[in-house]
């Protein structure tokens, strides 16, 4: 085992590697500032988008990138499928306005078809012509994206009115949640089918730690476990940044192999929590130390977050969340060099 994919698989299965793989999360509100163009133009040119790309495997060797190769415009396309209004502006990824607070009217709604609906299909497009040209180069793309449950539903209706909706309306919210999880899944296979070699999925769902232990369990965690349960057999990631201590125990039954969770929950304490049914991908703050630190900053916090978590396994180094805006090169080849000084130290035997 000799690939840094290699060993993020081999890490997001409990095991441990020769070296703790370093991953991170990457989209549009990072690249098109790194790479200093427009972001509408990340969205609109492909070749730029290919280059910008395929350039971050030369510039930040010993990385894995998730979902790499990732088409996508934002978080627009699971709202344009339900028809939700986006802006889009030159600086930043597009924003999405809910459509009808109203949880009654969507209790009514049709699953979406990833093939016509939205700003779906053009992702599917983008994907198949890139998959060739990709594999060509003995590249690709291996894990798709979505968004989950309940911040997918949120964007129709609303946060305050979902929140409200679960508490109060819960049997209304309920079938709201069932037909934006049937969306979700299709989506995802839709997107696993133009792939030449699909590994892995992630689902992204930050609204989940806003909730109670008792919601939770009835309203949202069969959701999640449909999800996940439906891709058994592919790497199944988790990304999850708000703080949600009192959520640990119930989420390691949701089915996934991947937990990325918020630089405020310490990481021996969530490593404990999970009992070794999902790996760590963390935990390093992505805004106060990558976006706004110095690489010595980095590398002492990816140093201590190694010391508490990496022996025995199950460990990914990375941020505790997305890469933020404004994240410099040199913090994450502070990363990738902590990674590999923990490891050539033998600090494992701790």
């Amino acid at each position: 085992m000799n690939t840094d994919w290699d060993r993020f698989m081999l890490a997001a299965h409990g095991g441990e590697p020769d070296r703790v793989p370093v991953a991170m999360i990457v989209d549009s509100p990072w690249l098109p500032g790194l790479f200093g163009i427009d972001t509408r133009d990340y969205f609109l040119l492909p070749e730029k988008w290919l280059e910008i790309n395929k350039s971050l495997l030369d510039q930040f060797p010993g990385v894995v990138w998730i979902p790499g190769f990732w088409v996508e415009y934002g978080m627009a396309a699971e709202p344009s499928a339900f028809g939700c209004r986006l802006r889009f502006y030159p600086d930043r990824p597009p924003s999405i306005e809910p459509l009808i607070a109203d949880l009654d009217f969507w209790a009514k709604a049709e699953p979406i078809n990833p093939q016509e609906d939205g700003l779906m299909p053009l992702v599917l497009r983008l994907y198949q012509i890139m998959e060739e040209r990709l594999q060509a180069e003995g590249l690709g793309a291996h894990i798709v994206a979505a968004r989950g449950p309940l911040t997918s539903s949120s964007w129709l209706v609303g946060i305050t009115a979902l929140m409200e909706g679960l508490l109060l309306k819960p049997e209304v919210a309920n079938q709201l949640l069932e037909t934006v999880t049937t969306s979700i899944i299709r989506w995802l296979d839709a997107q696993l089918a133009v792939l030449r070699q699909p590994q892995g999925i992630i689902l992204m769902d930050d609204l989940v730690g806003m909730v109670s232990r008792r919601t939770y369990t009835q309203m949202v965690e069969p959701h999640l476990q449909r999800i996940f349960q439906h891709y058994q057999g592919l790497v199944r990631i988790y990304h999850n940044d708000t703080p949600c201590p009192h959520l640990l125990e119930n989420l390691s039954q949701a089915g996934f192999d991947v937990f990325n969770f918020s630089h405020e929950m310490n990481i021996a304490l969530v490593k404990s929590k999970l009992a070794g049914k999902a790996a760590l991908m963390g935990n390093v703050p992505p805004l106060d130390l990558g976006a706004r630190g110095t690489p010595e900053q980095v590398y002492q916090a990816a140093s201590a977050c190694l010391d508490q978590a990496a022996p025995g396994g199950g460990m990914i180094l990375s941020f505790g969340g997305g890469v933020s805006p404004g994240t410099p090169a040199e913090n994450i080849l502070a990363m990738t060099q902590a990674a590999a000084d923990w490891g050539n130290l033998g600090r494992s035997e701790k």
